[in-house]
């Protein structure tokens, strides 16, 4: 799967936005004092610390999902669809096998003889 154009335009503008805040930040350019976050509203405080903690889990996690995939995307099938492969194979044989077994079992003389045809007279 190819990144489209456009994912790749706005995954581009994202990181200059994050690096335009962080060098903003760095130098000073538009920053509160910490201490208005201490002494201004608490509940507005930790409500921000919870939300970008929440933010940050999600973006790991989606993070780790696409770096894993890309990982063993590379390698063909993942472990799991390799399994999946082989228990497919085993049914199959197994199959086969129980379809020989009871073809060889069922001898012609247990096959139930055919009904007479109904729709004449008796």
């Amino acid at each position: 799967m190819r990144a489209s154009r456009w994912g790749i335009v706005l995954w581009s503008v994202l990181i200059v936005i994050l690096v335009f805040v962080e060098v903003a930040e760095v130098t000073h350019l538009f920053t509160l004092p910490i201490e208005s976050a201490f002494y201004g509203d608490p509940t507005t405080f930790v409500g921000a610390l919870v939300f970008t903690t929440i933010l940050a889990l999600v973006g790991a996690v989606y993070i780790g999902i696409y770096v894993s995939a890309r990982l063993l995307r590379t390698q063909g099938f993942t472990p799991f669809e390799e399994e999946m492969l082989r228990m497919r194979a085993e049914i199959r044989d197994i199959k086969a096998a129980v379809d020989r077994i009871s073809a060889a079992e069922t001898p012609p003389s247990e096959v139930p003889p055919a009904r007479p045809p109904t729709g004449g007279t008796p």
